[in-house]
């Protein structure tokens, strides 16, 4: 999710503002509306039509970008080799399971004993109906999906400063919620009576708060724009690539919408059994990564860490070593997609151009931490009739995720107890493993007291400390997408980018899917004239 600016607060506050006030729906929904999670254009699979030409292709760095593009370009006829740093493929597309190890920067070294079928995902870990590119590429590799509850009326909205820090249900806030600024429009519409009823300074909350939920614009109107667009859909939805820019879509009327009468089915998706359509795979999200692993695993080399970019006229030579074995080696090919995180490739030598040498050290990465604790039992099921969904709080844990598989299982649960980002994640991030799981537990007791009583174990990522991205995903600005945007995702000689930074769906599996499609599409084009 790339952290522009938004009345003076990146947007990732205000999601975490929006998330506190309605929870992980509303966050969701405003998400949508600030162009992310959005649907996306992929249509189906790329047409590589007139074949490879005998040309190859060396692609770095083996997540669901560089699988994507391997998948199609050797479907098309390629040659091609892929380098990972990791012993395993996947990248973020990553899953910490009972007896998995994970050593970060600095040396500390965390080994899972979550018991069998318990897992967090440190990384993506939930799939949206509406990103079409990775919910085919699941149906095609055969990767089973779930549903994923995001929102569940269930769940707590927690704040330190309510409530006497006492958690209350999402159902509660919300039909309160709506009730009273139902009935305040009701009086203001029918004796202009607002300024009756509420202070001056409640009114300037309640604009805000109006202005999240209906998806207004910065002058409190409801017209075409990112804001409806992201609520009612795009007319060209954005993308990866240089064709990712979206196009914003024409709403009705009011009075189309009133003589409709279709708001009289709105309220069915407001009660507790309506959910949103998310998936996750079952069994972690790992199971991505292994689909495709499957179909093209054969042409990926682990273990390999990138040390140097070289292009000519004529082709592109990588040196890399063998982390294993230390042996210093060297890959060749006609072409080379590159899409390792640029947080890392800014730390390569890579002879490209002045512009796109800029845009690549011009993306910082989003500093966020996930905690995994595996508890005795699920508490929050038995004691608290949670059954999947989210909890959002001030506390800087952020969030609680509640497991959408094994429900009722007698056996040990395991929460994601922690999705902290921004400045909480440095400090986070800055602690030991261990100190991270100590605090997360001692943070969520406020919310649920069980978690001292029934913790066994716990694990946690902090992404800065993450050897193969140091950071979460890009960040991008209005100003920096304007400035460098595209000269990140042009051909540079024989040398293209993709992944999530390279993408209007940054933070998202999508947005690498798609930006690996673009880009492979592009060069492509490029072998079909030469």
């Amino acid at each position: 999710m790339a952290e522009e600016q938004v009345g003076g607060m990146t947007k990732r506050d205000l999601l975490a503002l929006i998330g506190k006030a309605g929870g992980a729906s509303a966050m969701y929904m405003a998400m949508s509306s600030l162009g992310h999670a959005a649907p996306t254009p992929f249509k189906g699979p790329i047409d590589l039509a007139g074949g490879a030409k005998g040309a190859s292709v060396l692609i770095l760095g083996a997540g669901v970008a560089g699988m994507t593009a391997a998948l199609e370009l050797s479907r098309a006829g390629y040659k091609v080799q892929v380098l990972e740093y990791n012993d395993r493929i996947g990248g973020r597309c990553w899953t910490l399971k009972g007896g998995d190890t994970y050593t970060e920067l600095g040396g500390a070294t965390q080994k899972c004993t979550f018991a069998s079928g318990n897992y967090i995902n440190p990384g993506p870990w939930r799939i949206p109906w509406q990103h079409r590119g990775i919910m085919h590429y699941c149906q095609q590799l055969g990767v089973a999906l779930e549903p994923f509850q995001q929102l569940n009326y269930n769940a707590y909205l927690h704040s330190t400063k309510a409530f006497g820090g006492k958690p209350q249900r999402y159902s509660t806030i919300q039909a309160d919620f709506y009730g009273h600024v139902g009935e305040l429009l009701a009086k203001s519409v029918k004796k202009s009576a607002l300024t009756d009823e509420v202070s001056t300074e409640d009114s300037a909350i309640l604009l805000e708060a109006l202005k999240s939920w209906g998806a207004l614009d910065s002058s409190y109107r409801y017209v075409k724009g990112p804001e409806s667009s992201g609520r009612r859909g795009w007319k060209k939805n954005p993308g990866g690539g240089l064709t990712a820019e979206p196009i914003p879509s024409d709403p009705l009327d009011l009075s189309t919408v009133l003589k409709s009468g279709l708001w009289r089915g709105i309220g069915q998706h407001l009660t507790n059994d309506h959910q949103y359509a998310i998936f996750q795979p079952v069994g972690g999200m790992e199971q991505v990564a292994k689909g495709f692993e499957r179909a093209v695993g054969h042409l990926v080399r682990l273990n390999s860490k990138v040390k140097a970019i070289r292009q000519s006229e004529t082709g592109v030579t990588v040196d890399y070593v063998d982390t294993v074995k230390g042996d210093q080696l060297t890959a060749k090919a006609d072409w080379c997609i590159c899409t390792i995180p640029l947080s890392i490739l800014s730390q390569i030598e890579m002879n490209v151009g002045p512009e796109l040498n800029a845009a690549i050290h011009a993306v910082p990465y989003m500093p966020s931490v996930k905690t995994g604790i595996e508890f005795k039992r699920r508490f929050w099921e038995q004691d608290e009739q949670i059954y999947g969904g989210i909890t959002t709080t001030d506390l800087p844990i952020g969030q609680i995720s509640y497991p959408s598989y094994n429900y009722g299982s007698k056996g040990p649960g395991t929460l994601l107890a922690a999705y902290a980002y921004g400045a909480y994640a440095y400090e986070f991030t800055s602690l030991s493993p261990e100190e991270r799981v100590r605090l997360t537990l001692d943070w969520g007791a406020q919310i649920h007291p069980q978690y001292r009583e029934e913790f066994v174990s716990g694990v946690s990522v902090g992404w800065h400390r993450v050897p193969w991205t140091q950071g979460c995903f890009g960040i991008w600005t209005e100003e920096s997408r304007a400035q460098h945007y595209k000269n990140l995702c042009q051909l540079d000689g024989r040398i293209v980018l993709a992944g999530e930074h390279a993408s209007y769906v940054g933070g998202w599996q999508e947005g690498g899917i798609t930006s690996a499609l673009d880009a492979i599409g592009r060069l492509h084009q490029r072998v079909q004239a030469a």
